[in-house]
């Protein structure tokens, strides 16, 4: 590493991943009346319930002759010579085809007499469309209104409080505040008129969000009244992650959501400066019961879908506002009982600080007390969650130097999946020398520790949770019992790259409010015998039914899912089911009725089905839109501040061919999986699903990891 390289290696590992008090403390200036005091919402949703599982593998294993001699429906398929290896070898192959979407490739199938091979991919990806829809369209037709009339509300609060606090010493905080929510709204609507008085930091703001190219810089707006304060504790900020991506790269008015909810999750009012602290203060003091429950109405289904927030905010320093103040203050009493403002500043500092370092900070020579760094308030903080913490526990500050004097600025996907207890995970890493850092191993051991000491419901408090919840049986080795094709090496890689690629659709849906680690700088024909085969991953499917259920009564309790969404959960949920007892009695050596055939036989347009019906509000209408809409997508996961995000993608859908056995002969089913991608690219060009797209579409994309060759043969080694 060279010396420029090394200096610039001074910023902290801010991780952007995407209260349950709240004892309202209402101020009010002079002339202002008191209004009774917040009352907190229930925050439930649903619970998770898991599906019980009855797993008795009793197959007998069997061995795919070289010739493929011993295969009844041979004749239907011609492989090259490197994939006729691996599938002797294996017992299966995935070759890359570029198919758009899951269902393609099964009713392909089904109008070519080809036995289904159906995936635990499949199902998972179906998982993600309903995931993603329903937060999009919650977004748009419910939260993205409340924000608008919570800005609005704030934005002349605040205003109408900085006039009534000029010449004092809380105008600069008053002033920081105005200009605060002057940022949100105007995003929201661009011909609004600013107050004049914070007109040029405001625009100078606005200005850095639209071009979303600096990525550590000080905020115009955070760093109102900051003049003494040095360039290091200047508030920086990284305007890239400003880039609209994901979903929220299809409206303008999903666009400004996310722009305005990336402000209000990222700003922070840090808890060390003084003049922060007292914006923070005068923030929470203004809330009403009515503001409170506009909140809450972001913020609830937001937690139901990705978990709570891991920074300090209204609910927290209201209750110590009440504490301390007592009920319903006076703004004189506020601003100038100066011993209840220095045990009210001490009571703050005593809070926890945050997980997750979400902001771009130096290094620990230059800025070593990281938790006075990074813990303050913020008004709509983006969210904890495992992964996120996972990771920052594995990059550097945490993490040191290698042999070589690297730094680790960057996770790898494998991470999680490691420290969810994949052996194959981590031996991967280690061969890759990622775990050759310092403190790597022996943080990675913590990780694995804190993972296995989680019981269910702490995994399962909400939807992002459940969702990792639903992956963990992927990592589990497949032994005796099994299908011959599961219980091999090959097999292991492969349900890591499904790990993998249903993990990169989780992040994608929740980029907003998840936290993101920052390193520090520094048919017709004759009848065919096509009965096909599923996957006997019945611990996943089993787990994707109580996943799917707690989704539909979370949000039907809220009144936030239409007749027609919960009906079509019910049977994506049924289906699941349906895959789970078929897995069971697959692995047990039961005999499949009619019925069940039926069911994986038409398992492609079932799919289709629910493709349609989580694309609806996109104008999609039929198969033909598959093209324009493909599964493909992208998502940035960690930066390192010198520039670099990780990005985490999906590909076309590959092809799988496994062998399998029916009635006591063997046949090769056809089945769809995941093709996944990880690779850094520069932060000023987070990737969004369009680009991403276009990438694949002109083979620009990279190559898929190494690790996955050991049972991918290269595109076109098939005909069928």
């Amino acid at each position: 590493m060279n010396k420029r390289r090394k200096t610039q290696i001074s910023m902290v590992l801010v991780t952007l991943l995407l209260a349950t008090s709240f004892s309202g403390c209402q101020m009010f200036s002079k002339g202002e009346t008191a209004e009774s005091q917040p009352v907190i919402a229930d925050s439930g949703f649903a619970a998770y319930k898991d599906v019980p599982v009855d797993i008795n593998p009793a197959m007998q294993n069997y061995k795919v002759s070289p010739g493929l001699d011993n295969i009844t429906n041979r004749d239907a398929f011609a492989f090259s010579d490197e994939a006729q290896k691996l599938l002797v070898q294996n017992g299966f192959v995935v070759i890359p085809y570029p198919a758009r979407e899951f269902f393609i490739t099964y009713e392909l199938n089904r109008y070519g007499d080809t036995p289904n091979f159906i995936t635990t991919d499949a199902m998972l990806h179906n998982y993600h469309l309903y995931f993603s829809y329903l937060l999009r369209t919650i977004e748009k037709d419910t939260l993205r209104n409340e924000l608008e009339v919570l800005t609005e509300s704030m934005l002349s609060k605040s205003e109408k409080r900085y006039k009534s606090l000029k010449n004092t010493e809380w105008e600069t905080a008053a002033k920081r505040n105005v200009a605060f929510f002057a940022v949100a709204a105007k995003i929201l609507h661009p011909d609004l008129d600013v107050p004049s008085f914070v007109s040029k930091e405001v625009e100078q703001e606005l200005q850095l969000i639209a071009n979303h190219q600096e990525n550590f810089y000080p905020s115009p707006v955070m760093n109102i009244g900051n003049a003494k304060v040095s360039s290091v504790d200047a508030l920086k900020e990284d305007y890239t992650q400003y880039i609209p991506r994901g979903h929220y790269a299809k409206s303008n008015a999903l666009k400004t959501y996310f722009q305005t909810m990336m402000w209000y999750g990222r700003m922070n009012f840090r808890a060390f400066n003084a003049e922060e602290t007292k914006s923070a203060v005068l923030i929470t003091s203004l809330f009403n019961q009515e503001d409170y429950d506009h909140w809450n109405n972001i913020y609830e289904p937001t937690n139901f879908f990705v978990g709570k927030s891991d920074d300090l905010g209204i609910n927290q320093y209201s209750a110590l506002l009440q504490k301390v103040y007592g009920k319903n203050p006076s703004v004189k009493e506020l601003t100038s009982d100066s011993e209840k403002w220095k045990t009210l500043v001490a009571q703050i500092k005593k809070l926890d600080p945050p997980a997750i370092n979400s902001i771009p900070i130096f290094n620990e020579a230059i800025q070593p007390d990281q938790e006075k760094a990074i813990k303050g308030f913020r008004f709509m903080g983006q969210r904890f969650t495992l992964d996120a913490s996972i990771f920052q526990n594995l990059i550097y500050r945490q993490v040191k130097e290698n042999n070589q004097k690297d730094f680790r600025m960057l996770p790898k996907g494998l991470d999680m999946p490691a420290a969810m207890g994949s052996p194959e995970a981590y031996d991967i890493l280690k061969g890759m020398g990622e775990t050759a850092y310092k403190n790597y191993p022996e943080n990675m051991e913590k990780m694995q520790k804190k993972v296995k000491a989680m019981d269910t419901v702490s995994q399962t408090r909400n939807l992002y949770g459940a969702w990792l919840y639903t992956l963990s049986p992927l990592l589990e080795a497949k032994g005796e019992g099994y299908p011959s094709f599961m219980q091999n090496q090959a097999w292991t890689r492969k349900q890591l790259e499904t790990y993998m690629g249903s993990f990169t659709e989780l992040k994608h849906d929740t980029v907003l409010y998840v936290k993101q680690s920052y390193a520090e700088m520094g048919g017709g024909g004759e009848e065919q015998d096509d009965r096909g085969y599923v996957e006997p991953n019945a611990a996943v499917y089993g787990r994707i039914a109580a996943l799917t259920k707690m989704t539909a009564d979370g949000l039907e309790s809220r009144k936030l899912l239409k007749k027609q969404t919960r009906e079509s959960l019910a049977q994506l949920e049924e289906l699941a089911l349906q895959l789970k007892t078929i897995s069971e009695k697959e692995l047990a050596q039961k005999p499949l009725s009619t019925s069940e055939y039926d069911l994986i036989r038409s398992f492609g347009g079932q799919l289709e089905h629910f493709w349609l019906e989580a694309l609806q509000d996109e104008g999609v209408d039929g198969p033909s839109a598959a093209g324009a809409n493909p599964s493909a997508l992208i998502t940035d996961i960690a930066t390192d501040p010198n520039g670099r995000v990780l990005e985490e993608g999906t590909g076309y859908v590959n092809d799988i061919y496994a062998v399998v056995p029916v009635d006591g002969t063997l046949r090769i089913a056809k089945g769809a999986v995941y093709s996944y991608y990880e690779f850094a690219w520069p932060s000023n060009d987070r990737l969004t699903d369009e680009k991403w797209k276009e990438m694949l579409e002109d083979k620009q994309n990279p190559a898929a990891p190494s690790w996955t060759k050991m049972y991918t043969a290269p595109e076109g080694a098939s005909q069928w």
